[in-house]
C-alpha cells in the first residue's frame, strides 16, 4: 500500500518510534494524519510539526480508542491505515511483579490492538480494504530476558496481529507487525538501566526512530506481515525455531554473563 491520499492514524506518536513514523508518513502526502498519545503536549508538538491533528488518548482504555477512531473519521473520513504503536515497558523482573503492573501492560500492549481492530474492522471489511499495523517488538518473537511483563505482552501482541492477518486477508485487510530490537527512544533508556535487558539490547546495533520508520514504509509497499528493521531478527527467529534447545542454552549463557558482569561492577 502507498500512503499518498490515505487517512492515517498513529498512536504513541508523541515521541520515539511514533513521532518518527508521523514525520515519515507525512512525507508521503497522506489525506490526513491523526496522532494520538497520552502526553497531550508532546503529541500536539509533533502534530504541529507535520500538519496533523493531535488527540490525547490513553490506549489502555477502550473508550479512548473508540473516541480516537471517531475523531479521526471526522478529520479525514474512513480510516485507511491505523498504526497501533503505543506501548509501555512494564517493570523489570518476573512473577513477583505486582498484578497492577501486569494488568496495565496487558491493556496497553495487547488489548489496545484488539480494541482498535474491534472499532475499525466492520467499516474496513465493508469497504474491502484497510491496513492494520501494530508495534510489538523483537521481544515478541524472541524474549526480553530482563522483564517478563514486557516479553509476555509483546508475544501476545504478535499473536493478535498474526490471527488478524490470517482471518481477514480474504476480506481485503492488510496486517503488519513491527518487531524491532533496540531503538533510541525514551523506553529504551529505562530498559538499559536493567543489567539483563541492557546486555541483550546492546548486543546489536541501536537504530534511530527515523530508520525504523523508513523500514515500515518499505514493508507497507510490499505488504509484509513481519517488519524487522534489524534484519538479524529473522536469523535469530529461524535459529530459535530450528534448534530451540540450543537457543535456550545460548540465552541462559547470556543471562549468566550479564549477572556476573553486574555483580562484578
Amino acid at each position: 500500500m502507498e500512503l499518498g491520499g490515505r487517512s492515517v492514524v498513529i498512536t504513541g506518536a508523541g515521541s520515539g518510534i511514533g513521532a518518527g513514523l508521523a514525520r515519515r508518513f507525512a512525507a508521503e502526502s497522506p489525506r490526513s494524519v491523526v496522532l494520538a498519545d497520552i502526553d497531550r503536549d508532546a503529541v500536539e508538538a509533533v502534530a504541529a510539526d507535520v500538519g496533523g491533528v493531535a488527540v490525547e488518548t490513553d490506549v489502555g482504555r477502550e473508550d479512548d480508542v473508540r473516541a480516537l477512531v471517531e475523531r479521526a473519521e471526522e478529520v479525514g473520513g474512513p480510516i485507511d491505515v491505523f498504526f497501533s504503536n503505543a506501548g509501555i515497558g512494564g517493570s523489570h523482573g518476573g512473577p513477583e511483579v505486582p498484578d497492577e503492573v501486569w494488568e496495565r501492560a496487558w491493556r496497553v500492549n495487547v488489548m489496545a490492538h484488539v480494541w482498535a481492530a474491534r472499532a475499525l474492522l466492520p467499516a474496513m471489511v465493508e469497504r474491502g480494504e484497510g491496513y492494520l499495523l501494530s508495534t510489538a517488538s523483537a521481544a515478541g518473537i524472541l524474549t526480553e530476558v530482563g522483564t517478563q511483563v514486557y516479553s509476555v505482552t509483546k508475544h501476545a501482541a504478535v499473536a493478535v496481529a498474526e490471527w488478524l492477518a490470517i482471518n481477514y486477508a480474504e476480506a481485503g485487510i492488510k496486517v503488519s507487525c513491527l518487531c524491532p530490537l533496540g531503538v533510541r527512544t525514551p523506553m529504551l533508556e529505562g530498559a538499559l538501566e536493567n543489567t539483563l535487558g541492557g546486555a541483550a539490547l546492546l548486543r546489536d546495533e541501536l537504530l534511530e526512530p527515523a530508520e525504523v520508520a523508513e523500514a515500515v514504509v518499505a514493508a507497507m509497499r510490499e505488504e509484509r506481515f513481519l517488519i524487522f528493521p534489524h534484519p538479524q531478527v529473522a536469523k535469530y527467529m529461524a535459529f530459535k525455531g530450528g534448534d530451540n534447545e540450543r537457543w535456550l542454552q545460548g540465552m541462559r549463557r547470556m543471562v549468566r554473563q550479564a549477572r556476573a558482569g553486574g555483580a562484578a561492577s
